[in-house]
């Protein structure tokens, strides 16, 4: 069981899944910074929204943090360098607010194109404005969309059943990518000095902070309308609120800031700006798919497995080919520490057949967890497994092969003077082992294997086979193989548990019996 902790309000269906799965769900919303710094210790996994800030101090102190859960998209408020070199896993839920996200946008460029919240907030107050809050039409108007990605692509599709023209800047989309979307790319500043609404959609990083400001804003349209539903400080926000002020544009609809929260802005004080406090990812639907997906990837963190949403993982994503193989890489790291016996000086991990023509770092990542959990006191997650095999003097290569010679897929761990490969067989792609030390074998792999190298003549096997019923150790798989002109056979055994010293020792001095490793 582990305590997994809760800072901010979490939808309860993912955290009961936690519960049931034997995990302790510690609650702890609105801690401030100093008290998180008391209560984070002893935490496996931490769960948080936008509003916690995990820094590197407060990582400094987990002492037994595994992975850090943000239900959302965005990673402002997570020192992700921190967190990977302490081997911190961080999660994130990317897919959970995207259509609440493209249809907050389309509020907003609604509401401001109709100045539906100023119009409101005058009839409550008594006075009936309706000349003085005319509003544009959307429709053969020109949407400018600064980033086509999962949010933005939503949204221009939306956007085109009002009737309007999209044009996008992305420098990742392709030309023919987004002509089948039905955009139009150009360069940023034509887009901005093209369009009557712009719509932000990108990431916060170095490159985007401050990207619309005044200098970009001075080549629009006076009738422009600027919407932010992304993340704050890529509009530029004093030089937003200049740019109205002086006319250089007509407004603007924004639902992030560059602090949060924000309650004193001079965009605030401009008639036509409207406002929310960012709500882009503030429904129902969005918060339970953020809280279950946010709990899912959590619980396969804890777990040591392959987690899909993990941002600080040096790997592409595992595609349903590969995925299959990362329990057998795994398994594979594993035995080849009691096979090789010391750590190599380099560590090779060979792919060969269909999985070597995808990206297969995620297959190396896998043998390392396997390598370094086998031989390591610490947990060993996908995150801290390279900087490990850096720590120890470990160098690792990949070696893709397109062809492999028997089998569809074949993958092998080498180092030393020493290799072990493995693939997946039938519809139920049971894990073999097919080649030790180039002797081919196929055996399923077993947490307690044993090698024995044995003289090539008869009533060896009976031995090795009366020595551990004698034992009483029950043998599940076996296979043999000569070694040609050597007059050597070896022998694969899997145990159903694991052979007690002494029988080994019998092992050792039965006739006929050259070498004993065990896996």
């Amino acid at each position: 069981m582990a305590r997994i902790l809760v800072t901010e309000e979490i939808a309860d269906g993912g955290l009961e899944r936690l519960r049931q799965a034997g995990h302790d769900v510690d609650i702890q919303v609105g801690k401030s910074g100093e008290e998180l710094l008391t209560i984070i210790p002893g935490a496996a996994a931490l769960i948080i929204r936008s509003a916690t800030q995990v820094t590197a101090e407060l990582l400094a102190v987990a002492d037994n943090l595994m992975v850090v859960g943000r239900a959302g998209i965005g990673l402002d408020n997570v020192d992700v360098a921190a967190a990977t070199k302490q081997g911190v896993m961080v999660v994130n839920a990317p897919q959970s607010n995207i259509v609440s996200a493209a249809e907050h946008t389309m509020a907003l460029l609604l509401a401001t194109a109709r100045n539906v919240p100023q119009a409101h907030a005058a009839l409550v107050a008594g006075r009936w404005e309706r000349s003085r809050w005319t509003g544009v039409e959307l429709v053969d108007k020109t949407l400018g969309v600064v980033g086509l990605g999962r949010i933005g692509k939503l949204v221009a599709d939306r956007a085109k059943a009002f009737g309007m023209r999209i044009a996008a800047y992305d420098p990742f989309v392709s030309e023919d990518r987004a002509k089948a979307m039905g955009v139009e790319l150009m360069p940023l500043d034509q887009l901005v000095a093209e369009s009557d609404f712009l719509t932000v959609h990108l990431p916060k990083t170095p490159e985007t902070l401050g990207l619309i400001n005044r200098d970009l804003l001075l080549k629009a349209k006076p009738s422009l309308l600027v919407i932010n539903v992304a993340r704050g400080g890529i509009v530029h926000e004093s030089d937003l609120a200049d740019c109205i002020r002086d006319g250089v544009i007509a407004g603007a609809g924004l639902d992030v800031f560059s602090t949060e929260p924000m309650t004193e802005s001079p965009l605030f004080e401009l008639p036509s700006v409207v406002v929310t406090p960012h709500l882009g990812a503030s429904t129902n639907e969005a918060q339970d798919k953020a809280g279950d997906t946010i709990a899912t990837m959590v619980e396969l963190a804890l777990a040591g497995e392959f987690v899909p949403f993990a941002v600080n993982v040096d790997a592409a994503e595992a595609n349903e080919t590969l995925r299959p193989y990362l329990p057998l890489a795994e398994r594979l790291g594993a035995l080849f520490v009691s096979l090789n016996g010391s750590l190599p000086k380099m560590l090779e991990v060979c792919t060969e057949g269909e999985i070597a023509g995808y990206d297969t770092r995620i297959l190396e990542l896998a043998v390392l967890k396997g390598f370094f959990g086998a031989i390591s006191d610490e947990p060993v997650t996908y995150v801290n497994a390279p900087q490990l095999a850096k720590d120890h003097g470990v160098e690792v290569r990949d070696v893709n092969c397109a062809t492999a010679a028997d089998y569809v897929n074949l993958l092998t761990v080498r180092g030393d003077e020493h290799s072990i490969s493995g693939t997946l067989s039938g519809p139920r792609n049971d894990q073999r082992i097919v080649n030790i030390d180039n002797i081919p074998f196929d055996v399923p792999p077993a947490d307690h294997m044993v090698v024995i190298t044995n003289d090539d003549r008869p009533g060896v096997i009976g031995t090795v086979g009366t020595i551990l019923g004698n034992a009483e150790v029950n043998i599940a798989d076996m296979d043999v193989s000569r070694v040609d002109g050597s007059g050597t056979a070896v022998m694969l055994i899997a145990p159903t548990a694991a052979i007690p010293e002494a029988t080994l020792a019998a092992l050792r001095v039965a006739p006929g019996i050259i070498d004993i490793k065990t896996l």
